[in-house]
């Protein structure tokens, strides 16, 4: 009986050995699950509170914070450029590649230079721009005539030719052909529009006619058989 008791305990050992490294294994794989969760919760945490941050931001945040990383790098480089005394601008322009500058130039190209109506001043400084720009100096003109008037060309206080001067033939036409531009360029922009005699009259006042005209634009397609029927008197 002694060595039968003493098989079953030998017998035994294995199994609760078995038993127990798999209840440390079990143990073990909670205490990393456990883990895991813990880290998985606080990463967790932390995306709310770093996206709370980011909602609160105004919304050109992203522009700005580029746009000033941009400026504190061109102002170190401004810096050593001047540390070393070169010329940022030349520096620069030398970091420029000619497929940069090519694409910038289209760029340039593709603006529109007229940003439109914004007040009367800004209106008349365009205009004076634009003038400027068309005008052609006549540089022999302008040695002749300094010659003509000697020191009196460059007057002083003391020079009295208030009404010598004569224009030119060819200068009186490029004003006036100048002028003409003007005011055929002007009547293009007018938004009055001509009246016309022979077209039918469906309104009773000025506002009608605008109605009027709006309905054809819109049903104008729908309606035109039966306006043609009403005129024929063969209208249902």
């Amino acid at each position: 009986h002694a060595a039968i008791i003493q098989d079953h305990t030998i017998a035994d050992k294995p199994t609760e050995s078995l038993a127990s490294q798999k209840r440390e294994a079990r143990l073990r794989k909670f205490r990393e699950l456990h883990f895991k969760r813990n880290e998985a919760r606080k990463l967790n945490h932390q995306e709310v509170v770093e996206e709370d941050k980011r909602l609160k931001l105004p919304a050109n945040w992203e522009a700005k914070k580029a746009r000033l990383e941009w400026e504190l790098a061109e102002d170190q480089k401004k810096k050593e450029c001047a540390a070393r005394g070169e010329e940022y601008d030349r520096v620069k322009l030398l970091e420029i590649s000619a497929d940069d500058a090519e694409r910038w130039e289209r760029k340039k190209k593709k603006k529109n230079p007229d940003p439109g109506f914004s007040g009367y001043a800004e209106a008349q400084l365009r205009q004076y721009q634009r003038l400027t720009k068309q005008i052609k100096p006549d540089m022999e003109g302008y040695e002749r005539q300094k010659e003509e008037c000697g020191e009196d060309f460059h007057p002083t206080s003391n020079s009295l030719i208030h009404g010598t001067h004569v224009p030119s033939k060819e200068g009186i036409d490029r004003m006036v052909e100048d002028v003409e531009k003007q005011i055929e360029k002007r009547a293009k922009y007018s938004r009055r529009r001509a009246y016309n005699d022979d077209a039918d009259i469906d309104y009773i006042n000025e506002r009608n006619a605008k109605f009027n005209k709006k309905a054809e634009r819109f049903y104008g397609k729908y309606t035109a058989e039966i306006k043609q029927n009403l005129e024929r008197g063969t209208a249902v």
